[in-house]
């Protein structure tokens, strides 16, 4: 391999794409804009939530409970006079939540007897629905605990909660180290996907074809300024983390960007893949954002790799998005040593490896 060589065709290759006026609103607008349109959105939180109350107690003590249901939770708290209106609070989707508390509430309570308060949910926002529901159940416990109130059956029995590496479950700090890495792959997929297409379609690949360049050298070449934009976006999207929205980072900086520098070159090698398979620009965008629904689905982000079929938790083994999320997370909320992401970094570069032997191998077989 001639590294002069490669070197130029790399550079010719960083004009292109910083040269394009779309490529750049690609590359310098989109990420950061989805960075702070998603920190927000991408939310597993429920706040702001309506909440029906159907009180058929005489006595204080489900108003007393009633006013436990507070924001920023529950931001909307309105009554129902009967028993009918459960059903049409929640189809028409006025209530997200229904609290049901008996007519005999008090009562029970104040001569300790077993009592049951009602939540009555909209099962069409199941993950909301679910989130509300442990709300409830935890604010029926402080209500019990502040006003005195044995729990029965149990009464001598409570639960001391806590939670490491994120005492206060702020959501932020899990989503915008996972929304640093799916950035980082979508820039790194993109600028190395479109790099051949772009040939094909400008009428420059055959050029490109009788050159004194081997299989490798493009390969490398056009791999380069995916590489290096990519991973210099995602050092910029991690300053902007720590400076903008305060997310604490615990480990080390150098570890943390040789995890990426793999992540970019494992990703880099599917987008040059995809590129020898299309003829257009259009194409390989297509074929870029047909890998990275299901990269990102099966990365550990969307759902708990635990709670999949067995047959596909070994498959998302070959996914890097499921590597460098654990290691990203890993190094920020808990300070990761080495010898704790070891393991995601030699995955990481075994399929960097793979990858990108593979695209030189097909790109060679498609010109031949």
């Amino acid at each position: 391999m001639n590294f002069r060589r490669v070197a130029a065709l790399a550079v010719k290759e960083f004009h292109a794409v910083l040269q394009d006026a779309q490529s750049r609103k690609q590359l310098f607008v989109a990420p950061f804009l989805m960075l702070f349109i998603f920190s927000f959105a991408m939310t597993m939180e429920v706040k702001n939530a309506s909440l029906a109350v159907l009180n058929r107690d005489s006595g204080d003590m489900g108003r007393r409970l009633v006013s436990y249901f507070s924001p920023p939770t529950f931001t909307r708290v309105f009554a129902l006079s009967g028993v009918q209106e459960i059903r049409p609070a929640i189809e028409n989707q006025k209530a997200l939540m229904v609290l049901h508390i008996p007519d005999n509430f008090s009562e029970r309570l104040a001569s300790g007897r077993p009592v049951v308060v009602q939540t009555i949910l909209d099962g069409r926002k199941i993950n909301a629905a679910q989130i509300a529901n442990g709300y409830a159940e935890m604010i029926v416990r402080q209500f019990t605990k502040a006003e005195g109130i044995a729990s029965p059956p149990l009464l001598d029995l409570d639960v001391d909660t806590r939670y490491l590496f994120n005492s206060n479950l702020t959501y932020l700090w899990f989503t915008l180290p996972v929304l640093m890495v799916i950035l980082t792959q979508m820039i790194s997929l993109v600028v190395s996907g479109m790099s051949v297409a772009r040939e094909r379609e400008l009428g420059t690949f055959e050029q490109l074809l009788v050159s004194p360049f081997s299989s490798a050298e493009i390969v490398t070449g056009k791999a380069i300024p995916a590489t290096v934009l990519a991973f210099c976006e995602g050092l910029v999207i991690h300053c902007v983390i720590l400076t903008v929205f305060g997310v604490p980072f615990m480990g080390s900086f150098a570890l943390l960007a040789v995890c990426i520098w793999l992540f970019v070159l494992s990703v880099a090698g599917v987008g040059l893949f995809i590129s020898s398979l299309c003829s257009t620009q259009q194409q390989a965008l297509l074929g870029c954002f047909t890998f990275m629904a299901p990269a990102t689905l099966l990365s550990g982000f969307v759902a708990p790799i635990e709670n999949m079929p067995v047959a596909l938790q070994y498959f998302t083994l070959l996914n890097p998005a499921r590597h460098i999320i654990k290691a990203a997370l890993g190094i920020y909320l808990k300070g990761a040593s080495f010898a704790n992401v070891l393991p995601e970094m030699l995955w990481l570069g075994g399929i960097a490896t793979v990858t990108l032997t593979f695209a030189a191998w097909y790109f060679k077989r498609k010109t031949q």
